[in-house]
């Protein structure tokens, strides 16, 4: 169980958050039916979430900034979520600006009003499990997207709410977070997503 609940908590890395939510875009709406136009756009959100995050949290480790991928400290978070806010400001400006998928522009603008909260929260010593925000931001982005165009995911939101559910009991069984920083985690990913959904339902 312990083995099972820590690859979880990696394959739900909130790095992984805006590809997932890139991969559901794509599949959802079918905008590129060609494979070679959606690796085209997911390549570079790819190498900008994932990619150069992963870069970035070896050069800081290596040089004593972060000791650890856990970064149980207030200090090492900032500096994980300053890199991640840059990193997400360059994909809403050069890879899907507004007038391209609107969709897709305004899951990432939710994104980035999460981290920001996320990071006033921290300021005010108060943590929030940044994982929570990110099962929570997928989470109320596919129900917008099953509004939105009007096709029935019953599915696969509720497998996401099993999903949600498995890394939550993963973040408390690792005492990573309390459960009031799990639960808030997870109201905060929701409340963001939600906030978006008027400018473009």
């Amino acid at each position: 169980m312990k083995a099972f609940l820590k690859i979880f908590s990696y394959l739900f890395h909130p790095v992984f958050i805006p590809l997932y939510g890139s991969l559901i875009y794509f599949q959802v709406t079918r905008k590129y039916t060609s494979l070679e136009m959606q690796v085209g756009n997911l390549l570079p959100i790819f190498i900008l979430t994932v990619v150069i995050p992963i870069i970035s949290f070896l050069i800081l480790r290596n040089i004593g900034i972060i000791k650890s991928i856990a970064m149980s400290t207030i200090k090492e978070r900032k500096y994980s979520l300053y890199i991640s806010i840059i990193l997400l400001f360059m994909i809403i400006y050069k890879v899907i600006p507004n007038n391209y998928t609107i969709e897709l522009y305004y899951y990432f603008i939710g994104l980035i009003i999460a981290l920001f909260t996320t990071l006033a929260l921290l300021i005010a010593k108060f943590s929030n499990s940044i994982h929570m925000v990110g099962i929570g931001s997928l989470l109320m982005y596919l129900i917008n997207l099953s509004v939105h165009f009007e096709i029935n995911l019953t599915l696969s939101i509720s497998i996401l709410v099993l999903l949600g559910g498995i890394l939550a009991s993963s973040r408390l069984y690792f005492r990573a977070h309390s459960r009031l920083e799990v639960f808030g985690g997870l109201l905060l990913g929701i409340t963001t997503q939600f906030i978006t959904l008027s400018y473009w339902l």
